[in-house]
């Protein structure tokens, strides 16, 4: 297991600045995920770890020792990329002894470490079939395996799994978290998928126009985010943001809920809800629409689960309430997080 560490890392393509001014650190053995929005600088961050960019200004450090102007071969990582690059001139059993071969392992353990990982990851008997004859989340495999023969340091992924169809894509996600944990093996990996990031991620760094506005577990991101920006990247549906003042009040669709006798008293805050539309999606409702007065009305989400049966219709107004204790408070002119302790 390593250690990445990132030192005031800055990255300039010409005059737009990809990545500024990043600062961070992995735990050894951890799975950190940079999550973000297209264009947010997370895979050129990710690049420049591997050696494949090198940073405009600052510096990486693995395992203690600075990178920074060190060739990839010379890094102990390996990469997992989108496309999988896989040779496809080449058996599955070749893929994956490639980075073996060429570092000059005997033919004896090139086959022992290959049918090991092989067989770890379940296509020890698609040794001796090409690329095009694999399916994605085979293909997906495969580019694991090679990486894992390596016995690197580090392992970097950049969006292995958008590939894949989104059935596929679940299964694919729990199969790398069991395997990460089993390696033990420090892991950053690149996405813009908030499932795959809640789901994989022992801590998420959310990136935003090349810097980085929040690193935290999924629970600290998803229910105390440091700035409007990740309230409303994380979430789907995005946190209900409602001016008061020089404030904006935040709160998650699913607190956001009919009053009932339990919300009649001083914990809970209760608005008139104007509903517009609803989505009905199996096990919840989406249910869409405006609180506060016509000049000044805000729109908002709720979201029911599917055994709260109350019917509601649009173009009907509802009392709907939400706990004082889910609201988050943010600076209205900065946009950062103002609540001063979590509960």
């Amino acid at each position: 297991m390593a250690r990445v560490e990132l030192e005031n890392i800055s990255k300039l393509f010409g005059a737009t600045t990809a990545v500024n001014e990043v600062n961070l650190q992995t735990i050894e053995g951890e799975f950190l995920v940079l999550l973000g929005p297209s264009g947010c600088g997370k895979t050129t961050l990710l690049r420049m770890i591997a050696g494949i960019e090198t940073p405009s200004s600052g510096d990486i450090v693995i395992d203690g020792e600075k990178v920074t102007h060190l060739p990839p071969r010379t890094r102990n990582i390996a990469m997992v990329f989108q496309s999988y690059a896989l040779y496809p001139h080449m058996t599955v059993f070749k893929n994956i002894a490639f980075p073996l071969r060429t570092r000059g392992v005997d033919r004896t353990a090139i086959r022992e470490k290959v049918e090991q990982a092989a067989g770890m990851f379940g296509i020890g008997s698609l040794l001796e079939r090409k690329p095009r004859e694999l399916s994605g989340g085979e293909r997906q495999r495969v580019a694991l395996a090679r990486a894992i023969v390596r016995e690197p340091s580090v392992f970097l992924l950049d969006e292995p799994l958008s590939n894949l169809d989104a059935i596929l894509r679940a299964s694919a996600r729990e199969e790398l978290r069991l395997f990460q944990r089993r390696l033990g093996v420090t892991t950053v990996y690149v996405t813009h998928d908030q499932v795959e990031a809640m789901g994989l991620g022992d801590r998420i760094v959310v990136m935003n126009k090349g810097r980085v506005h929040q690193v935290g577990t999924p629970p600290e991101i998803y229910q105390w985010p440091a700035d409007t920006f990740v309230a409303t990247f994380v979430g789907s549906p995005p946190m209900n943001l409602i001016e008061q003042g020089d404030v904006l009040a935040g709160f998650r669709p699913e607190t956001f809920l009919p009053a009932g006798p339990a919300t009649e008293n001083e914990g809970f805050v209760t608005y008139p809800f104007q509903v517009t539309w609803l989505e009905y999606l199996g096990a919840e409702r989406l249910v869409y629409g405006d609180i506060g007065e016509k000049c000044c009305a805000r729109h908002v989400v709720s979201r029911l689960p599917g055994n709260i049966s109350i019917p509601i219709e649009p173009g009907k107004t509802y009392p709907f309430a939400v706990a004082k204790k889910a609201i988050r408070h943010f600076d209205r002119a900065s946009g950062r997080l103002i609540d001063t302790g979590k509960t």
